[in-house]
């Protein structure tokens, strides 16, 4: 195509997306049209190396060939049926996760949103028919991001996601994240259960250390209440093992997992185990799409390939190698004040606000990061980036750092 119809291309997109979709995100007008491995292609045919994974969702990169080949089979046999009919991928899928997550039972939805959603349904029927606590409290974190529904949006003690959409969903009371003393001070018999992501991703990359969870589960034992995380960000290998949480000997109730799960196809699920597995009875949850085949069987191809080619391993040393080269640009005089995370789920606090100035440069420069705020960078790259695709970003983000910084 020429340079020329390629403009024309990109410019009807940019107008036909700017009239008829939603505003709800500040879209680069850069029309992307295909993407191989950890990078994604203009309609120019220029590439562009991607640490943001379509925000921690392509773990295996774009168009990763196993996984082609799997939605391919899988399109041509069997798309979807009710969740009344069995299928083999939904039960093959369930049997994988319980294994790798040390849960009992998988509920199956379409995204990470959903899937806290159905945590807190479990919670409140805990309150309701198990500990019969009317005035029940579920606890949440400073800072924490659920989702964008009204539960998980209740759930999301950030003001500036709440606010539109009040009055929100009662129940929730909010505590500051690794403060035991606080913790400890908001458990009661009251408490029905506490959500919480081990990393919080949206505020910028803040791990929960192992004595605030381990805390956290003592006093879940304590008041009968249950344990959920929120691994929808850093579940699926993303941090070098296959759940934040396996860091520590914390083992939670509950699981919410999604995005890296389908490698970009949509698919979400509530991990359970103990009497939270199967407080759910038929009609009392669901979801049309959760389940479907062609979604769970590309899921079951992501994990067996993260399995097969050792992603978990590759994960937590790349991630390693990545922290270390940005250490050394702090040590050089780069305005890098921290560097959070684990694996490759990493936030860079900036000593200056310019997270989205240096994001807008990266993008010129043909690498795609993210700003969370004006103080902080999140990478999330796919699991499968190479030692060559870390010293490229280091250049990128070194030469962007000298153009910007003060």
């Amino acid at each position: 195509m020429a340079q020329a119809d390629t403009l024309n291309l990109q410019h009807t997109i940019w107008e036909l997306d700017q009239t008829y979709v939603m505003p709800t995100y500040r879209r680069m007008p850069t029309l992307f049209v295909r993407g191989s491995g950890a990078r994604l292609y203009d309609e120019q045919g220029n590439a562009y190396l991607d640490f943001l994974a379509g925000i921690a969702v392509c773990a295996l990169g774009h168009c990763h060939p196993r996984m082609v080949r799997r939605l391919q089979q899988q399109a041509e046999t069997l798309i979807h049926v009710s969740g009344l009919l069995l299928t083999e991928p939904v039960a093959r899928l369930a049997q994988k996760l319980c294994t790798i997550s040390g849960m009992e039972r998988a509920f199956f939805c379409n995204s990470g949103a959903e899937a806290c959603e159905t945590a807190i349904k479990i919670i409140r029927k805990h309150a309701n028919a198990v500990k019969q606590t009317p005035d029940y409290e579920i606890l949440v974190l400073e800072g924490s991001f659920h989702g964008r529904t009204m539960g998980a949006v209740s759930a999301t003690a950030q003001p500036k996601y709440q606010e539109p959409f009040k009055p929100l969903l009662p129940g929730f009371r909010v505590v500051p994240r690794n403060d035991i003393e606080a913790l400890e001070a908001a458990f009661s018999e009251r408490t029905a259960g506490i959500l919480l992501e081990p990393i919080q991703g949206e505020i910028g990359i803040h791990p929960l250390s192992e004595e605030y969870l381990r805390t956290a589960r003592a006093l879940c034992d304590r008041y009968n209440a249950l344990m959920a995380v929120d691994e929808v960000q850093s579940g699926v290998g993303r941090t070098g093992k296959w759940f934040a949480y396996q860091h520590t000997d914390v083992l939670p109730d509950l699981v919410a997992v999604a995005k890296g799960l389908g490698g970009g196809i949509p698919i979400g699920a509530c991990l359970a185990r103990g009497h939270a597995a199967t407080l759910l009875q038929p009609g009392e949850h669901g979801s049309t799409f959760g389940g479907n085949p062609l979604a769970t069987a590309t899921a079951l191809e992501v994990l067996q390939t993260i399995e097969d080619e050792d992603l978990l391993t590759h994960a937590a040393r790349i991630g390693d190698s990545l922290r270390t080269q940005l250490a050394h640009l702090q040590s050089d005089g780069a305005p890098i004040a921290e560097i959070r995370g684990k694996g490759l789920m990493l936030g860079v606090q900036l000593t200056q606000p310019i997270a989205r100035t240096v994001a807008q440069k990266a993008f010129e420069k043909r690498l795609i990061i993210n700003a969370v705020g004006d103080w902080v960078l999140r990478l999330v790259p796919p699991l499968i980036i190479t030692e060559a695709d870390v010293q490229e970003f280091v250049q990128i983000l070194h030469s962007v750092f000298k153009e910007v910084s003060v």
